[in-house]
């Protein structure tokens, strides 16, 4: 049976993650930071889980919770550090800076925090899965969402770093980059959202990716192909492009 520890698992693609994973039989560390939320959840899925109330921006907490599963469960043998949150950003608004600061923190430094209690463990044992969420997002910097796009463009270099550094460990590092996924973070998108998929099926399509180790996927397959062309945008092009483009509302709760 296997062990996984989840980020953001209160909703979204996280609760999705868990739900797939709960009834493949793994034994889940639920980690978020609402409780009711997270207690439904935990009751609602078949086998017994544990649940750490802890926001990933907080590394001593979710340490505690880390050593806390591996004491109680075992050392995981997939860790997602899945949390994220996104809102609107424009730099001319001097209130934005607490919204960039939010984001930056959770997305980027709570990846780092999710991970880090488990790197040498999982080194020494010689196996194991470290799986990022990223986002498409973090291509290229999308207007309106500086701090998001900037986050995800951080958690992909930082994963490939790790990659690299724990190359011929037996630990593998996982990349995800989705598309738009139906979560309540899309929700409010005042835009189209082509290929968007259930959180349902991108968990199922996620945990396919993970099992196999992929050093790094986009999801769904189409977005790659979006991907690709904005990488290779000349930047006078994308500019033109995307000056215009729908733009996420700012002060949205975080």
């Amino acid at each position: 049976m296997s062990r996984v520890f989840i980020t953001g698992a209160s909703s979204g693609l996280g609760e999705a993650l868990a739900r797939h994973y709960a009834a493949a039989g793994a034994t889940l560390g639920l980690v978020a930071r609402r409780e009711a939320p997270m207690r439904d959840l935990a009751a609602s899925l078949q086998g017994q889980h544990q649940v750490y109330v802890v926001d990933v921006a907080e590394p001593a907490r979710l340490a505690e919770a880390a050593a806390h599963f591996c004491a109680t469960v075992g050392l995981p043998d997939v860790v997602i550090a899945n949390a994220g949150v996104s809102v609107g950003t424009l730099t001319e608004h001097a209130e934005d800076i607490d919204a960039f600061e939010r984001v930056l923190r959770t997305n980027l430094l709570g990846m780092v925090a999710t991970f880090q209690p488990f790197v040498e463990l999982m080194r020494g044992r010689g196996q194991g899965r470290l799986v990022g969420i990223a986002s498409v997002a973090g291509i290229r910097g999308l207007p309106g969402a500086g701090a998001y796009s900037a986050s995800k463009a951080g958690t992909l270099a930082y994963l490939e770093s790790l990659r690299v550094e724990l190359h011929g460990s037996g630990v593998k590092v996982v990349t995800v980059a989705p598309g738009y996924i139906h979560t309540p973070m899309t929700a409010v998108n005042p835009y189209p959202m082509p290929f968007i998929l259930p959180a349902a099926e991108a968990a199922r399509r996620i945990a396919r990716v993970v099992e196999r180790g992929e050093r790094y996927a986009v999801v769904p397959w189409q977005m790659a192909w979006v991907a690709r062309v904005l990488g290779i945008l000349p930047r006078w092009l994308f500019d033109r492009l995307f000056a215009h483009a729908g733009r996420k509302p700012r002060g949205l709760p975080l």
